[in-house]
């Protein structure tokens, strides 16, 4: 499949408009394929050091953040798989400030987080890589709102892109003030 198309209005929840907006292609694939180096480069130049900061006074951590998009990811996967397989159980949301504190990123290396982020991607990128044309607009339930396969997906490939973003500004912030 070369194109899944932008998916519309109903088929992501509204909360997600933010992360849908930052999708730059119709190939939400491609996008997720070309996110993985991307990411992986841009992290690995913030350092070890820098990554204990947080993004801004009394946010996560790069390293938090870099958890977060891998177990965001895996929620969202797991949401796909089910709905693409015609599961229509609702499916519930999940609280993402209890998850980070709990998940331990600020004490594994920024290499492990890294390559647990471009594990969890390769494992999302064969879910979607198999599913069938038609699985791409079924539909279901997560967080109390209709989404489709196609929705979840830019989903989450627009959340990774709104972290970068957030890093990004660390970076340039950091780099402003050392000038």
């Amino acid at each position: 499949m070369k194109s899944t198309g932008r998916p519309g209005e109903g088929e992501f929840p509204p909360f997600a408009k933010i992360y849908v907006s930052h999708v730059y292609s119709d190939d939400v694939i491609q996008v997720l394929t070309e996110q993985v180096s991307k990411t992986i480069a841009f992290i690995r130049s913030i350092g070890e050091e820098r990554s204990q900061l947080p993004y801004a006074p009394g946010k996560w951590t790069v390293k938090q953040t870099i958890g977060h998009i891998s177990d965001t990811e895996r929620i969202f996967s797991y949401r796909v798989l089910r709905i693409a397989r015609g599961d229509t159980t609702p499916l519930p949301g999940f609280d993402q400030d209890a998850y980070v504190p709990n998940a331990g990123s600020n004490e594994r290396s920024l290499d492990d987080l890294l390559q647990e982020f471009a594990v969890v991607r390769e494992s999302t990128l064969t879910l979607l890589r198999g599913l069938p044309a038609e699985a791409w607009h079924r539909a279901g339930t997560a967080s109390g709102f209709p989404v489709t396969v196609r929705g979840l997906v830019s989903t989450t490939a627009g959340h990774e892109l709104h972290h970068f973003k957030i890093l990004q500004s660390l970076v340039n912030t950091s780099a402003e003030s050392l000038g």
